[in-house]
């Protein structure tokens, strides 16, 4: 029998950690020993933490292709990535393409590998927060229009792809986030520096990415007039693009700005501050998965599962809102709906079986 040829198309840090807990699974369990994968990295975000360290410290295969696109206008970055992944569709015909989430490049991967006719898959499918300013939601809605298979991590993501017609070719099988998370806390523990560690303390977990924010100094300027009236320290770790940004605005020295960190670094600040403010989608479900009351700086989220019984709050750029809802410390009970932590099993699991 000959091998199943699987590539992953990622472009970001946050791919990577989805995509590794798939090569995980493939490495760790007999029944994918037939699988075969190769991964292609488009270039899109740069991330100084992702050296040859990072996929060492956190197991993931490194890239057998790195494209080099770099950052550019969604048009020109989108039209690099189309070509150059073609190309490495086409010497490669592998037998299932995965993308994961809503970036440009899973926009570029869908594209290209549905035009040469190779079988997609969309891991994380079926989020919606309905706010056509985003791009990450046109890049979801074609992703998912197109995809051979939509592997749905929550109950509200398959019914969001039922309503539009596309319930046949959708799956439930759990967030490959979660299985992540599971696996990495524990790392975290284990190889974070006790230097690290004892660095900060009761303090606030907060990140500022998405444009929306960032693009807006009104909105930063409300942002950082909140962190600096909170009760306790507020720790960034800032993408450089921002921080030149944020040294447009004013803010006091309750605001502590830090170079980007490793993911497990970022786990390590997630698992011991006293909350979370954040743009980042991700890292409000992480804050929900590990009992981390968050509040969410964008006017809606795709993750509302994680509005549940006040651990999370949309609360825009508003910044006596901000400093409500931060107060706020009665919490309900969370629903499991992110899966058992196997997802990624399913999801090859699956694959093996499609006809």
């Amino acid at each position: 029998m000959s091998k199943l040829k699987l590539v992953h198309i990622v472009g970001a840090r946050p791919q990577f950690i989805k995509s590794g807990a798939v090569s995980r699974a493939i490495k760790s369990d007999a029944r994918f020993g037939d699988i075969e994968e190769r991964y292609i990295h488009t270039g899109q975000h740069y991330d100084k933490n992702m050296s040859g360290n990072f996929f060492s410290e956190l197991e993931i295969p490194e890239p057998n292709y790195n494209l080099g696109v770099g950052s550019d206008t969604h048009g020109r970055q989108t039209a690099l990535m189309l070509e150059r992944i073609e190309k490495v569709l086409i010497q490669e015909r592998p037998d299932w393409v995965f993308i994961y989430g809503d970036t440009n490049s899973t926009l570029a991967g869908v594209v290209a590998a549905s035009k040469l006719q190779l079988k997609v898959a969309h891991i994380e499918a079926g989020l919606r927060n309905y706010n056509r300013k985003m791009p990450e939601e046109i890049n979801r809605i074609i992703a998912d229009k197109v995809s051979d298979v939509l592997f749905a991590p929550t109950e509200n993501a398959m019914n969001i792809l039922k309503t539009e017609g596309l319930s046949e070719r959708a799956v439930l099988v759990g967030d490959v986030m979660y299985d992540s998370l599971m696996f990495y806390k524990d790392l975290a523990e284990q190889r974070i520096s006790s230097e690290f560690k004892n660095r900060y303390s009761d303090f606030y977990l907060a990140t500022i990415h998405r444009a929306e924010n960032t693009n807006d100094l009104q909105r930063l300027q409300n942002i950082f007039e909140a962190f600096s009236r909170l009760d306790a320290p507020v720790v960034i770790p800032l993408h450089p693009r921002t921080q030149k940004i944020i040294n447009r605005i004013n803010f006091n020295d309750n605001v502590i700005i830090i170079e980007p960190v490793s993911y497990l670094e970022m786990i390590y600040l997630l698992k011991s501050s006293k909350k979370v403010l954040t743009d980042s989608g991700g890292l409000q479900k992480e804050a929900f998965i590990l009992k981390k009351p968050c509040v969410t700086l964008m006017d809606d989220t795709a993750w509302i599962e994680t509005l549940e019984n006040n651990w999370n709050f949309t609360v825009g750029a508003e910044t006596e809102l901000i400093l409500e809802k931060i107060e706020c410390n009665t919490f309900g009970e969370r629903g499991d709906h992110f899966g058992n932590g196997n997802s990624s099993g399913e999801i090859l699991e699956y694959i093996l079986s499609y006809i």
